[in-house]
């Protein structure tokens, strides 16, 4: 980000500039930190080319960069005037690029609208597939969501916070077992997975319903469960550096049902020990 911010000096912008983010998450989040703090802000224009940066980090005005020490960890609220989204870039993408996405449209359908994870279960093989009638219905219905809950909750004090499902444990296992080696989609996926378990042990969900949500996520070409060497207490270390922690405590996302999430803050502490001591083996 310090090379965007000596670009934008050495060529004297102003701040009547615009900024705009051609690329993937990365290149959006750190635009949009950039733009939010060059001269105490600046409008910037997300165009996202990945599936994933078209359905989640593009919209909502989140930006931010990694610190060694923890996942967006530094970072600020900027809307972008506009986002621009053509599902043609996406015929660019390799097959793990892709299903990383998929990882954040499923999240959709198991947060907050069940229709639409039915929608995803009845049509995943041709979404895979890369039918483009089926993706942009997806990619829209993603878009609509999120925009949605970020409209009652900018700031993220309340509601949004429900689009983190599978967000705390995915940045454990990103930050433990080093960026880079999972991908930010692939470590929501186990991420949500935990979730889904953890609220099945807490008697919320059944477990028909880990087993679907485990069946779509396998059918996405997505991991259910952690390929590296993950002690259990640094797992536990990872989670307790995220900036969802509030006075020490974590705050989960977990389900009431599928398409039903709600902020927890007092799930049992045994069964979540006992949820990262499974995926942890």
């Amino acid at each position: 980000v310090n090379l965007i911010f000596s670009a934008l000096l050495e060529a004297r912008f102003d701040r009547s500039c615009t900024l705009v983010a051609l690329g993937g998450g990365v290149v959006g989040d750190m635009t949009g930190f950039a733009a939010a703090s060059y001269q105490r802000g600046v409008s910037f224009i997300q165009i996202p080319t990945t599936l994933l940066s078209q359905v989640d980090s593009s919209v909502g005005g989140k930006t931010g960069v990694n610190h060694v020490l923890g996942k967006n960890m530094i970072g600020a609220f900027h809307q972008p005037k506009c986002v621009v989204i053509d599902v043609d870039t996406l015929d660019t993408l390799e097959d793990r690029e892709y299903s990383a996405g998929m990882a954040e449209v499923i999240k959709y359908g198991l947060l907050g609208n069940v229709d639409f994870l039915h929608y995803l279960k009845n049509n995943i093989e041709s979404l895979m597939a890369r039918d483009k009638t089926l993706i942009i219905e997806a990619v829209y219905q993603s878009c609509e969501d999120k925009a949605n809950i970020v409209a009652q909750d900018e700031l993220e004090s309340g509601k949004r916070a429900l689009l983190n499902l599978g967000h705390t444990f995915g940045h454990a296992i990103e930050n433990t077992l080093g960026y880079g080696n999972y991908l930010h989609g692939e470590a929501i996926s186990v991420g949500m997975l935990m979730a889904v378990k953890l609220s099945q042990l807490e008697d919320y969900v059944s477990a028909d319903a880990v087993d679907q949500t485990q069946y779509l996520l396998e059918k996405a070409n997505l991991p259910i469960s952690i390929s590296g060497k993950i002690t259990a207490s640094d797992f536990m270390a990872a989670m307790s550096v995220d900036k969802k922690v509030i006075d020490g405590n974590i705050r989960l996302i977990l389900l009431k049902e599928l398409g039903d999430a709600f902020i927890c803050d007092d799930y049992q502490q045994q069964l979540l020990n006992q949820v990262i001591n499974d995926f942890c083996q």
